[in-house]
């Protein structure tokens, strides 16, 4: 078996173009070259860069830039298809506020949320989210789309091979707030139900009958890389806010920490969710 180092050799490992929108660029890049029966050096040469550059870029190491993804778009006689895919390493379908946290999400190796009030971003369906972002004033019907597209797009992370391990704080009153009628709320909480079964996930739900305050008051999300959390992301109005000051970083941790103590068990947690259906 080969390895992603040398992606010129017989038999190589795919990438999974599902992953994220860097995978999907690796993967159009290849594809086409492949199509073409092109070596990396030949491609190389022909977009003036280097062999290692494209390599890297293959094997998903290097962010492309918006003159090799035009570049592409000429050599392989496309219209915009691989400009419209660096767009999309750049996320820019994802509100401008959240992008400088989706960098710092996307090399996490834990995510720890926190949710008083929704269900959470990476567990919504798609009605779901369409019903967030449609009172958001002045949203236009494209940009809802693209809001919902990018949501859906990000939650393939936990498809990945390393996918982080996900720690998801919900209150209880976040499932019973109805955001549209018993069809999609139902749908809403099956699909928690599916994430939480999966095996990188563990959900726990904050019961009414707890009596601490702490937290209550914004929602937030805390990146992880190797058990140090090194980012923040604050939801506040009208825009959210990235923080990875040391000393912020360490109260949102210590703050987190005391949600969960009011936290029900998984099992419990799942038990709830299953209730609420019925109701």
């Amino acid at each position: 078996m080969r390895s992603l180092e040398n992606p010129d050799m017989p038999n190589p490992i795919e990438i999974n173009p599902e992953e994220s929108p860097l995978a999907r660029f690796a993967y159009e890049v290849r594809r086409h070259r492949m199509k073409a029966g092109w070596t990396q050096r030949q491609l190389a040469h022909m977009l003036t860069v280097s062999t290692s550059a494209v390599g890297m870029l293959e094997t998903v190491r290097r962010k492309p830039d918006r003159r090799f993804a035009d570049a592409c778009d000429k050599l392989f006689k496309l219209d915009g298809v691989f400009h419209e895919l660096w767009k999309q390493t750049r996320w820019e379908m994802a509100p401008e506020h959240f992008r400088d946290f989706m960098e710092m999400e996307a090399q996490a190796s834990a995510l720890l949320t926190w949710d008083p009030l929704l269900i959470p971003g990476l567990f919504q369906t798609e009605s779901y989210a369409r019903r967030v972002f449609e009172d958001e004033p002045e949203i236009t019907p494209e940009l809802i789309e693209q809001r919902v597209a990018h949501r859906m797009q990000r939650q393939a992370m936990l498809g990945r091979e390393r996918a982080p391990m996900v720690w998801s704080l919900i209150d209880e009153g976040a499932l019973r707030r109805p955001m549209g009628d018993v069809n999609l709320m139902r749908a809403q909480l099956e699909r928690l139900l599916e994430m939480a079964a999966h095996p990188r996930v563990t959900i726990q739900i904050i019961p009414y009958a707890a009596w601490s305050a702490v937290g209550l008051q914004t929602a937030f999300m805390i990146a992880e890389l190797r058990g140090v959390a090194y980012s923040v992301y604050i939801e506040s109005t009208p825009r959210g806010l990235t923080v990875g000051d040391r000393g912020t970083v360490t109260a949102l941790v210590g703050r987190y920490h005391a949600v969960r103590a009011a936290a029900l068990p998984k099992n419990l947690s799942l038990g709830i969710i299953k209730d609420v259906m019925t109701q």
